[in-house]
């Protein structure tokens, strides 16, 4: 069955996550995985977590709105952003174990209804870890768009209160807006208020905040997913990763992973055919994916500008050099 109509099939799915053509569709998506149709298996899987999600809202009945969506009660500034669907960052390339295991948060949540069967939960409280720009939030709208839920990303600042005991306040606000709210709930940067209790530059407001975050973690049961991620692994508290359902790094990428991601960074323009591949992957090891991006499109820019299309290997490795590799 050709791929175009295999999608329409998927579309006229029914929103019930428990009928049989949603077992057989999943029967479907395994047998493409096999067959290393990665990318299909993926737009079908979105397409049925999609219907799922439906029949879970409609469940649900009364969806929070927007202009329900938890404000600081002192000065009213919201504190999440709402990102609407279609600005979700979705394509990514990640090492295949570290893509199967965000894939069984996504199948356990789409799966949700047939765990409760048997007593079971899916894993909604993730915890993402890794150096800068290796996808840690990318990861996270990236769950959302392929669940086909709504995604809110949590404003820090807004939640850090000059005054005395509001920021604890705050961050239980936004944790009671989620409560019959189906959605990917991000929590960017979490080490930024979840550090360690034991830090010797502890002050009694951020103790407090880790005290209600542990709480609200320990009692979280919304119908959504929570996605905390950090840069600095070690320095939260201990207490708080115990929390967690799922711990995952996001490490940078290797030899096939650069080369997947320059070939789709350069997609769009011409390529000189005697660039040395090999040498260029492996002078972008220990690079990040965000950086091995900025680098494909500086040298792109660098060519346009001075018209010296196709793209070369001296472009390249000039935005190499103008980008060294930051250690971990």
């Amino acid at each position: 069955m050709n791929q175009a109509l295999l999608k329409r099939l998927f579309r006229s799915i029914p929103a019930e996550s428990n009928s049989d053509l949603s077992k057989i569709a999943k029967e479907i998506i395994d047998e493409e995985r096999k067959k290393g149709h990665e990318s299909l298996a993926n737009s079908l899987q979105s397409l049925l977590a999609k219907s799922e999600t439906q029949a879970s809202l409609k469940s649900f009945g009364k969806v929070i709105s927007l202009h329900e969506l938890p404000l600081d009660r002192r000065f009213k500034i919201p504190l999440v952003t709402y990102v609407e669907r279609e600005n979700l960052r979705h394509e990514m390339v990640l090492p295949e174990e570290t893509s199967k295991k965000i894939r069984r948060i996504e199948e356990e949540y789409a799966a949700r209804e047939r765990l409760k069967h048997y007593g079971l939960n899916p894993r909604r409280k993730i915890l993402l870890y890794g150096s800068p720009g290796c996808g840690k939030s990318m990861t996270a709208e990236r769950i959302a768009w392929n669940l086909g839920l709504p995604f809110l990303k949590v404003k820090f600042e807004a939640i850090l209160s000059s005054f005395l005991g509001e920021s604890a306040s705050n961050i239980k606000s936004i944790f009671d807006s989620v409560k019959n709210f189906p959605s990917v709930l991000l929590l960017d940067e979490f080490d930024f208020i979840g550090k360690s209790r034991n830090t010797k530059n502890d002050v009694g407001e951020m103790h407090r905040i880790v005290n209600i975050l542990l709480q609200l973690m320990e009692e979280y049961d919304a119908p959504g997913i929570l996605v905390a991620t950090t840069n600095l692994e070690g320095s939260l508290d201990e207490a708080l990763f115990r929390r967690f359902d799922d711990i995952i790094e996001l490490p940078k990428p290797g030899i096939s992973e650069i080369q997947e991601i320059l070939k789709n960074s350069f997609s769009a323009i011409t390529l000189d055919k005697k660039i040395n591949w090999n040498k260029i992957t492996k002078d972008l090891l220990g690079y990040s994916s965000a950086m091995v991006v900025k680098i494909a499109q500086d040298a792109s820019k660098e060519a346009v500008i001075k018209q010296e299309l196709p793209v070369g290997t001296k472009h390249i490795t000039k935005a190499i050099l103008e980008n060294p590799r930051l250690e971990a």
